[in-house]
């Protein structure tokens, strides 16, 4: 719960940090979009796969 509410203000942030740029310079918001587009990919994938759970033999 608490990590999905920190992605959602992280995300909010990210956008509303574009939208201010993209007032000034709309190209500079693309790229800056895209660079972040990027870093959130490798952030995810940087964390391991959740570890499966092994059946109890009887």
């Amino acid at each position: 719960m608490r990590t999905t509410l920190l992605n959602l203000l992280e995300f909010l942030f990210a956008l509303t940090v574009l939208a201010g740029v993209a007032l000034v310079y709309v190209p500079a918001a693309l790229i800056l979009g895209g660079l972040a587009g990027v870093v959130a990919v490798e952030r995810a994938l940087s964390h391991p796969p959740p570890a499966s759970r092994k059946e109890a033999r009887s």
